[in-house]
């Protein structure tokens, strides 16, 4: 799909949903962007909000979980639940600055609201690492080209 023929919302909506479980490569979209000439800064904002915005969605289904669901449906043990609440709640600004992460980001956002870590350092912790995620590798785009994903 060529998501630069709908402009920064595609860039937009693409980095949204590769935010969520859905696979999908927002780097790529991005990439593509970039290379093509669209403004990067532009191309940051876009694809950091809506990220973001996905992993928040992530957030706020983990907060409607319940213990008993995944102790019931994924045959977790309660004492393996607590042990990862203790984990999250001990570094969970660090786990939302790594949302951006392939795989496992997906997993932190849903843990960080499951324990119902705090919102706003969530969200802070959040923002700034796929903004710092989306910075990094713009500016190597833009020095480098598309070499730097080979």
């Amino acid at each position: 799909m060529d998501w630069s023929a709908y402009g920064y919302a595609g860039l937009f909506v693409s980095s949204f949903i590769s935010a969520t479980v859905l696979p999908m490569s927002s780097e790529v979209v991005f990439s593509a962007f970039v290379v093509g000439k669209f403004n990067l800064l532009y191309c940051v904002l876009w694809a950091s909000l809506g990220n973001f915005l996905g992993g928040m969605t992530g957030y706020y289904l983990g907060w409607l979980g319940r213990w008993d669901w995944i102790e019931r449906y994924l045959g977790v043990k309660h004492a393996s639940v607590e042990k990862w609440r203790g984990f999250c709640e001990k570094y969970g600004i660090l786990l939302a600055f790594f949302c951006w992460l392939p795989f496992i980001g997906d997993l932190f956002c849903v843990a960080l609201g499951f324990i119902k870590a705090n919102v706003w350092q969530a969200s802070a912790g959040m923002l700034l690492g796929k903004m710092a995620r989306y910075t990094v590798l713009g500016y190597l785009l833009s020095k480098y080209g598309m070499g730097i994903l080979q």
